[in-house]
């Protein structure tokens, strides 16, 4: 009988889980869009990010994953703990969303959710009906699995041994916490840990003074999934995983040693008879009101981290290749999208620099400035194996057709940047050449390559910046502009074969300002590019 009734809880755990996470990857794929702004939410207020975590929360379907997302945001520098510790407490009470919805008997329409998302699923071509296809066979399967599990646990009814357990844990709640907390870790979920609990109650198995320290338990075996994230991240991203877990022990401690009796009370006033109802209740409240309790004393919980793991001087030195890719994002596929479209942005901008520098090296005959558009070129090399590790990561999660497109724009877009990154180098050999030469050039000569590069510099600026911002008019804008520049291009050709014809002009000179347009082109070439990738991917604002 024990095997049987371990395969039935492991079976319906399995099936729980999978119809969590499919439903989760649904409503996270239909809210892809708003998702895709919760970087901007996050740089307002705690208050904010307490809402954030919970909207975040409720739509994957899981708290860790949401704990897990802050610290990479942390990590990567794009969060202040003082923002994390709003996120973290939201993310608290997002969580219980998926106990209250398991908590309704709804398993008898189980069947018929999953029979109408399959076939919604196999019939339409609508991508959007195929996200909500998703979540309802997401929905059924949870059901079910947890309606397996209700079975499962049916015969320990007939152990007296087994139910005075318990039972026991009522008279000794750090047994009880214990509990929770084991199951969480082995589980690696809360929501699972407390379907089993909820499964447990349906059945008469457990009352509620034995669930409420279980509960309690639960919460704090939730944040060794963060805790376990936070290994190799910096000194920040492990103290977002400190906060989470001091947040969790401190609202513990206080309903287990306080307001335990009135939490029992209330749920038991809403729901006199029903074990499971006051159980999801009882969840819900202790978490909402541990939010507003401890929100307060939120940069408390700040200085508790900082307190554990001290600042030293050398923490902010930014030895990271990346400054927004995180793998710990990956479990958020629409906010990943984002960060990585930044990180492109940021190699751009490197890019653009490198440019800068060359072309600067070769009008002010600067040995220094070529040399710094070497460094750069280094730089750019190294973000675009990163950023395509990462792309490839990130296309192997459950992603939306939208987010696909941006996706495989960035690949060919990192390409491009890269390459703008190569003609630069060029330019500056170019430009230490004719420096070691000591070739003169013309001013006609030069006041053509001041033109072109102009141009060509816009150009590139403005893909960039139509990439940040999705502004499909700018990027037609930089196509036209790179057209601009191959008319200029042929200009100063014909302008130079002119002045060959008539002296003016070093012929080993003219040689080197041929190679400096030809690369101009070519950067415009890769800005138009960018800029077409832009309008193809429909990549959202980012500011």
């Amino acid at each position: 009988m024990a095997l049987e009734i371990s395969i039935g809880i492991l079976g319906g755990l399995g099936l729980f889980l999978y119809g969590m996470n499919l439903m989760g990857n649904g409503l996270q794929k239909a809210a892809g869009t708003k998702l895709k702004r919760i970087i901007e939410l996050l740089t307002t207020n705690r208050f904010m990010g307490v809402l954030v975590g919970t909207v975040v929360t409720a739509i994957i379907q899981s708290s860790s994953a949401t704990t897990v997302m802050v610290v990479g945001f942390v990590n990567a520098g794009i969060m202040k703990l003082a923002q994390a510790v709003g996120v973290i407490m939201g993310a608290n009470i997002g969580t219980t969303i998926t106990a209250q919805l398991v908590s309704f008997k709804l398993s008898s329409i189980a069947p018929i959710a999953v029979a109408i998302g399959m076939i919604i699923y196999l019939f339409s071509k609508n991508e959007k009906a195929k996200q909500s296809a998703e979540i309802l066979i997401g929905f059924g399967i949870l059901f079910i699995g947890m309606d397996f599990m209700k079975h499962a646990v049916k015969p320990l009814r007939e152990i007296q041994a087994f139910k005075d357990i318990l039972v026991s844990f009522g008279s000794n709640p750090i047994l009880g916490i214990l509990m929770g907390f084991g199951l969480t870790v082995i589980v690696q979920s809360s929501s699972a840990s407390m379907g089993i609990l909820l499964a447990l109650a349906s059945e008469g198995l457990i009352p509620l003074s034995s669930a409420l320290p279980i509960l309690y338990g639960e919460n704090i075996g939730t944040c060794t999934t963060a805790l376990l994230s936070s290994i190799g991240a910096s000194k920040n991203g492990k103290r977002a995983a400190i906060i989470h877990l001091s947040f969790n022990i401190i609202g513990t401690l206080l309903f287990a040693l306080i307001l335990n009796i009135p939490i029992r009370h209330l749920v038991v006033s809403l729901n006199p008879t029903d074990v499971t109802r006051q159980i999801a209740n009882a969840h819900t409240f202790f978490n909402i009101a541990n939010v507003i309790i401890q929100f307060p004393f939120a940069m408390l919980l700040v200085k508790i981290a900082t307190t554990i793991i001290p600042k030293t001087d050398d923490e902010n030195i930014d030895d990271q290749s990346s400054k927004y890719l995180d793998n710990r994002i990956l479990e958020t596929p629409s906010i990943a999208v984002v960060n990585t479209v930044r990180e492109c942005l940021r190699m751009g901008n490197m890019a653009k620099k490198s440019f800068e520098n060359s072309m600067e090296g070769f009008f002010n005959k600067s040995k220094k400035n070529a040399h710094k558009t070497f460094e750069y070129e280094k730089k750019i090399n190294n973000l675009e194996k990163t950023i395509t590790e990462y792309l490839i990561n990130l296309s192997n999660k459950s992603i939306s057709v939208e987010n696909r497109k941006v996706i495989d724009g960035l690949f060919n877009t990192i390409n491009d940047i890269e390459r703008v990154g190569d003609h630069a180098d060029n330019i500056a050999e170019l430009a230490i050449s004719a420096l070691e030469k000591n070739l003169p050039f013309s001013e006609s000569s030069k006041k053509d390559l001041e033109e072109i590069y102009s141009e060509t510099l816009n150009a590139y600026k403005c893909s960039l910046e139509a990439m940040k911002t999705g502004d499909k008019s700018l990027a037609l804008k930089v196509i036209d502009m790179e057209e601009k520049v191959d008319k200029m291009e042929k200009y100063c050709r014909k302008n130079h074969i002119k002045r060959l014809n008539e002296n003016g002009c070093n012929a080993e000179s003219g040689m080197i300002f041929l190679d400096i347009i030809s690369n101009l082109e070519r950067i415009a070439d890769h800005a138009s590019n960018i800029a077409n990738a832009v309008i193809d991917a429909n990549v959202q604002k980012l500011s």
